[in-house]
This record gives C-alpha cells, structure tokens and sequence, in this order.
C-alpha cells in the first residue's frame, strides 16, 4: 500500500511516464534490460513522421521538475465520509466531491476515469499578486535527488529547491504548479473530451504555450472573452473581461456544438399565447412584431430577432439570402405563382437545387414576393433555429455573486464565484446527458451546481466530480484585510453552523447541499405553477365547448394544454430522477506515527499488527484499493462471508483486510470457487499488516491449486504493505 508506494516513489524519475506509455505501445523499442532503443524507434517511423530537428517549445525552471512530480504515485488514502455517504440523498449518488489537494487527486482518479471524462473546466489560481498564490510543494527531494532524477547540474537542482521551497509566486513557480496538473488532466479526457481553462492576462500568455505543449497546438478549441463588471480600479486601460480556454484531446474527433435556442422558444411560447387571444394571422404576427421589438437587444443578442414572420403553421424568417455565397449557384427559372413572371436570379445562382426549391414551395414552405419582381425565399421555421457557443459572452459577475450570497441568507461567503449561467451554457454545449464532468480547483463549487441545474434543465444524468483544497479559513482570516476578511468570517459561521471543520472544502459543499435544495424547490414551484394554468386553460376550454364556439382549425387552447402537461411530467421526472446527491471523501496523508510502524514491521515476521489497520481505518483501505483497481470511487463491494471471516468481493477481485484469516475461511474460500460456477475472481489482495508469512504462503498454495481445477483459474495474488 503505502509502503510499496514510496519504494517506487524513491526510484521515479521525470521521463518515467513518458517511457511507461512508449513501452505500452512500442514494447518492441525496449530491450531485455529495459532500455529504450531510439535507433530502433526511429525506424518504425521513418516512412510516415517528417523528424524535425528544429523547433520552439516554452521552457521554464521548473519544467523537468513538474514532468517527475507528475509521474509520482500519491501516497495520501481516500478516507470515505460515512456519515455523509449513507444520507439516502446520497447513497445511491454518483456525484462526487473530494477534500483534498488536486495533484493527489488527479493521481487517484487516474486509476478508475482514465479516458472517461468528458468535460472538465478549471479555475486555477490566476497569479495576480494578490489572490494569495504562492508554490506549496510537499515533496522532500534533496539536491542530489533532483540531480539523479532530472539529469541536472548541482547548481539547476539548488536552483530548483529553491523556487520549491521558498514560496514563489514568479511566472517559473505558476507554470511548475499548473504543468502536472494539466499532465495528468489530459489522460482523464475521452478521445473527444475537452478542457476548459479560466484564466486573466496575468497568465494567459504562458498558459496558452503550456497547453499547447501539453494538449499540442492543433487540440486549440478556441478562446473565450468573459466580459465581466468594468473594473474600478484601473490604470491605462478598464479590463472588462476575462478568458477561458478550450483545448481538446482530440479536436478532429469534437462534434460541431450547436443546441436548440432558448431565445427562440421564448419566442414560440409568445406566439402561442398570442393565438389563444387573436384569430386573424395578420393580427398575431404584427403584436409579436412589437413584442420582439421590445425584447430585441436579448433576443438580437441571440440572433434570433429575425423570427417575425407569422403563417397558419407558425414563426418563421425570410430573411435567409436566396444566393449562393459563392459562384457556381444553382441557375434555373422560378415563375412567380401570380404574375407569371419570372423571378430575378442571384448573381451566383440560387443556393438551393431546382428540386428542394419546388419541394417546399408545393408545402407552402416558400415566401413570395408581392410579384414577379422581387426574390422568393424559403421560410425557416423558427423550430429549427440553433445555437452556437460565441467567443464572447457577457455576464454581470456580480449577478453572479448575488445568487451564491442568497443560498447563504444573503451573505458574501466566497469572493468572485464564477457565473453559474455562463458553465450552464458551456456544459451544454459541451457535454451530452451521461457525461463525467470534473472541476480540481473546485472552489466556490459552481461547477457541481451547474451540474444539477443542467440536469434538471433537460432531464441529463451527467455526473460531477469536483476537488478542492482545505485551505485553512483561519489561516486565510489573520491574513485578510478589510471586505476580504468579512467574507471569511462569514464562511466560518457556515463550517460552525454545520458542525464541519473551518476549511474552505465544507463551505463548497454546503454550497452544493443548499444549491440542491433550491434547484428542487424551484421545480416544485414551476410544477405548482403549471398546473394551476393547465387547470385555467382546462376551464376556459370547458366553458369554450359548452357554447359551441367554433374555430378555425385546432382550438389553440388545446395545443397549450398538451403542452403544458408534457412539461409538467418533463419537470416531474426532472424532480424525481436528478442527482441531487453526491458522495464526500478526504484524501489523507499517512500520520508519521503510522509511518514509523510501517517502517518497522517485517514482512517476513510471524506476528501481525493490527494497529497500523486501526490506524488506517478498514472503510479507508478498501476505498483506496477500490480506486487504485478500476472501479472508481464509491464502488460496492459485496461482504464475503467465509466461515466467520468477511473479505471483500468486488469485480474480478477478492480484498482480505482483517486478522483472523484462518483455516475453516480458507476451506469456505476454496470451496467457493468449487461450488459456485459464476464465482470466479482472479485477483486476490491481502493487507499485509494483517497476514502472517505462513498465512500468506498457505493462501498462495492453495489458490495455485484452482490452475488444474475444472476452472483451470491462475489466480493473481498480490500483498499490499
């Protein structure tokens, strides 16, 4: 466990990682001794890679550093919030939020989600100078380490140490702390997966080369421009905005994001009202014109003001260009239906084939001009009107921050959280319903939250996994100064009101407990709402058929009817199915009490030591076993009753973690494989601190046995110190 870790740990080194996947795919470039063959590499790749011998990368001090730190194994535990977890709220959750450090993080849940994340969006420390970042590292390498590691002079090592130790805030420090990060990130994404990064000009710069190192350059997306509240306190220039940038794993793989507009169902929504008051299609379509006229910088905003046209099937636009963009258009004669006359065509054609133009003018899909004079056009109805995610998207922060303040009885508990519309926006586009989504600077826990609205929006079961460090809320008050240390005061009242420690990660997630309740009671609300209308309008068609009014064509109110009973029971299977729950863990660094005793006990021993399980905690070892073999965090495993003796099956794998393995639990086992046809898992682990040597040798013996059983099962048996 533990101990097998920082054996490894002690023997990393910076191209490890790099060797580890070239030995995965070219395991023929590897000698017998391990060593790679570069010559024999290049051969395989001659034909088909233009070898460069030239080139520009960015380079910074601690460069080499960040790819080591990145190939170190965590030797923290995951430590299961049991409380929290059995909550029925949260039992069945597949939401996930972590108190812990992001690096430990990442490396944990590299070894469950490995190219299983979909989205993931950031919020990293923006190194202005006075958002309090400074390098923290924890590793204890000495010079000489870092000069076998890293293959560096003593005075590069010294120099190194030095940026790691001291507290840095300089651009080398920034960019050592983001690198193995942003590493181990890119082996979570999906081949289509995609990352989203919240950064300001302090660093834009340099990020923007480290990912296109990391990601490489052709995986860009794009750039966002976040126009925020203009800033009071400027110099030169009032900076209004932030960024956000978009890389891919694989960019040729991303789907082209579109969604179907909102803007244009609200439009729909006042058409529909407009046809139960108005009869006459004229009528309605010159009151909706007024009404987009009234709305028109939201709507125009969403480029969908141009829907203004009303016919007896509903909006349309005729504004669409009947050329073709380009020379080389479709040229054939359109005779105009009343004049007979044929109508002008385009300089470069029509856009459209003589067919589909004749299609939908026998479907009255086609706006004709007064006569012959003027251009036909193709309605587009308003139905089929999409969404794009721009490059700039305005959003007033401090709209933002008022909304968090409200689930906290109005009270600032978290300075400048991002806006919650503009990541519902994002993991729209970005994400489909099943999708992982994962934020590790998780912060003021936005990201969860818009998780769950997304959800409950549109019926999605996309799951969060959000990671945040417990910064010290009490360290962060002697520091702070003036509204900065009112904010903190009040996000310890919240740890105190919850009975949680005052670390920043509880009052995330409180955040995403009370941002839960909310989403939910809005439902409940919009439910209520919709039902008392859907009992109006059953009314008024009541009263409507009592005197025999008639209509032309469908009764109006009849249509608004079913729809508000499809979304009734779209909002009640939102109520009923969203994941408004989510499982909490802590990742643990191992006590030096209980290290020392690691250190200590002797494999080799007759004796066990039941204390360093104590100390671990069962709950703990099995969750970290759980995610160190694949089967993600919150994992089930089942209880395996073995004579009085309770090991732990889950998947292909059996865990032995208590004393008191003895031989009736050894019989029970074997017989068990025996018994059962269905029973046959082949990885068994023991906690070694547990097992004695002539426990462990009888347990090897017997397993070997199931090899020339019927099952013929070789049986992987592994012992974790």
């Amino acid at each position: 466990m533990i101990k097998n870790i920082k054996a490894q740990n002690a023997l990393t080194k910076s191209s490890d990682g790099i060797l580890s996947k070239l030995h995965r795919d070219f395991p023929q470039c590897f000698t017998n001794e391990g060593n790679f063959d570069i010559e024999k590499f290049k051969s395989f790749i001659a034909t088909d890679v233009n070898v460069m011998h030239e080139g520009y990368n960015l380079d910074f001090l601690g460069k080499n550093y960040a790819n080591l730190i990145a190939c170190t194994e965590t030797e923290t535990v995951i430590q299961p919030d049991a409380a929290h977890n059995a909550q029925p709220e949260n039992r069945d959750s597949q939401n996930i939020y972590i108190s812990g450090d992001n690096l430990d993080a990442l490396k944990h849940l590299l070894k469950s989600y490995n190219g299983s994340v979909k989205c993931i969006y950031i919020d990293p420390p923006y190194n202005t100078g006075s958002d309090g970042f400074v390098y923290a590292d924890k590793f204890s390498f000495t010079a000489n380490d870092l000069q076998v590691k890293l293959g560096v002079s003593e005075e590069k090592a010294a120099h190194i140490l030095d940026l790691t130790r001291r507290g840095s805030a300089s651009h080398s420090a920034w960019l050592t702390f983001m690198a193995p990060r942003l590493l181990l990130a890119r082996d979570l994404l999906t081949d289509d997966g995609v990352i989203f990064i919240s950064i300001d000009d302090n660093e834009q710069a340099n990020l923007k080369l480290l990912c296109d190192s990391i990601f490489r350059e052709e995986n860009f997306c794009g750039q966002l421009i976040i126009q925020t509240a203009t800033d009071n306190n400027t110099t030169q220039i009032n900076t209004e905005h932030e960024y956000m940038l978009c890389y891919a794993n694989n960019a040729a793989l991303v789907k082209k994001w579109s969604r179907k507009s909102e803007a244009a169902q609200k439009i729909i929504e006042e058409y529909q009202k407009l046809k139960i008051k108005e009869k006459n299609t004229e009528d309605i379509q010159q009151k909706l014109r007024i009404w987009i006229k009234e709305n028109k910088l939201e709507l125009d905003l969403k480029q969908v003001a141009h829907y203004n046209n009303v016919d007896e099937y509903g909006v349309y636009s005729s504004s669409t260009n009947s050329s073709n963009p380009h020379p080389g258009g479709y040229m054939f004669d359109i005779v105009h239906p009343i004049t007979g006359g044929i109508c002008p065509k385009p300089e470069n054609g029509w856009r459209w084939p003589e067919t589909t133009f004749w299609e939908h003018a026998n479907a009255n899909q086609v706006d004709w001009g007064k006569d012959h004079t003027t251009q036909p056009h193709i309605k587009q109805r308003i139905e089929t009107a999409s969404d794009a995610l721009r490059s700039i998207i305005y959003e007033d922060n401090r709209a933002s921050t008022k909304l968090v303040n409200s689930l906290f009885n109005g009270k600032k508990v978290f300075d400048n959280p991002k806006p919650l519309n503009v990541l519902n926006r994002i993991l729209d586009f970005a994400t489909e319903n099943d999708d992982i989504v994962i934020d590790f600077f998780s912060g003021s826990a936005t990201t969860a939250h818009a998780i769950m609205q997304l959800n409950a929006e549109n019926n999605g079961n996309r799951r969060f996994i959000a990671v945040q460090l417990p910064e010290d809320l009490d360290e962060s008050l002697k520091r702070s100064k003036s509204e900065a240390k009112k904010t903190i005061q009040n996000a310890i009242e919240v740890c105190d009101e919850i009975g949680k420690p005052h670390t920043l990660d509880y009052v995330g997630y409180e955040r995403i407990r009370r941002a839960a309740a909310k989403i939910k009671a809005d439902l409940e609300i919009e439910i209520s709402d919709m039902e008392k209308q859907l009992d109006t309008n059953e009314k008024k068609l009541g009263q409507k058929n009592k005197q025999r009014e008639l209509f032309d064509g469908e009764n109006p109110l009849t249509q608004e009817i079913e729809t508000l009973k499809s979304k009734i029971e779209s909002k009640r299977n939102a109520l009923k199915y969203t994941d408004f729950g989510f499982k909490h863990y802590t990742l643990q660094d191992v006590s030096q009490n209980t290290l020392d005793k690691i250190e200590k006990f002797d494999p080799n021993d007759v004796f066990t030591d039941n204390d360093i399980l104590q100390q671990f905690g069962r709950e703990t070892v099995l969750e970290t076993w759980l995610v160190r073999d694949g089967y993600g965090f919150g994992a089930k495993a089942a209880e395996l009753k073995l004579a009085g003796y309770t090991a732990y099956h889950c998947g292909s794998h059996i865990y032995f973690i208590d004393e008191g393995f003895d031989e009736n639990a050894m019989i029970a086992l074997i017989d068990r494989y025996h018994s059962d046809t269905a029973f046959n898992p082949q990885n068994i682990v023991l906690f070694g601190y547990s097992f004695d040597l002539p426990q462990t040798e009888d347990l090897k013996r017997n397993l070997k046995t199931l090899e020339d059983s019927a099952k013929n099962l070789k049986i992987n048996f592994e012992i974790r110190y």
